[in-house]
């Protein structure tokens, strides 16, 4: 794992996570496209222009800036066997003081979904975020009925802390979510969503 010139490199077993490029719009457009009705659902509206270079340039200048602030660690994941993007994992919302802590989001290319990928990403990011950027938490919500992503949080190691009212806007309306937490040096034991 390094990080050099403002960009972030994390290898794991079967990817490499870095931060986008501007050569990455064609994959990133179409995998998004192919994969809209399994992601619109537990996503926020994607707006007009979702899928056009001028939006995806305006998020690697956004990724670029938030490396750079230290803000946030935006990363795509690519299968190393063949260099396909498979999907894309943030940690934003770093916060650094008393809280050192973090958000993470994360999608699968539904081509891509269920096959360990996204818990990959999910452990090494975790575990860069605990011993290379010195956080003590890192935060996750997601819809209640959405079993597969809370099963994910669940085998990282995150634990159900609670639910979150209207949290966010997916899909066009406001949301209740329900709350994970990974932390540094947890000593909760085993806590089960209710």
């Amino acid at each position: 794992m390094l990080l050099a010139k403002r960009k972030l490199w994390i290898e794991t077993e079967r990817m490499t996570l870095r931060s986008p490029t501007h050569s990455d719009f064609r994959s990133w457009a179409a995998l998004r496209h192919a994969s809209a009705e399994h992601l619109t659902p537990w996503e926020p509206s994607w707006a007009t222009d979702h899928l056009t270079r001028k939006a995806f340039t305006n998020r690697v200048y956004w990724a670029q800036r938030s490396v750079a602030s230290g803000t946030a660690l935006p990363l795509f994941l690519l299968r190393r066997s063949d260099d396909a993007l498979i999907g894309a994992i943030t940690l934003d919302n770093i916060r650094r003081g008393p809280a050192q802590a973090g958000t993470l989001g994360y999608w699968t290319g539904q081509a891509y979904a269920r096959q360990g990928f996204m818990q990959e990403a999910i452990k090494a990011v975790v575990h860069y975020a605990f011993t290379r950027i010195d956080l003590s938490r890192i935060e996750a919500a997601c819809l209640p009925e959405n079993a597969a992503s809370r099963g994910l949080l669940e085998s990282c190691g995150f634990k159900y802390e609670g639910v979150a009212q209207s949290y966010l806007q997916i899909d066009g309306r406001w949301r209740t979510h329900v709350l994970y937490a990974a932390l540094r040096m947890d000593r909760r034991g085993r806590t089960d969503a209710g």
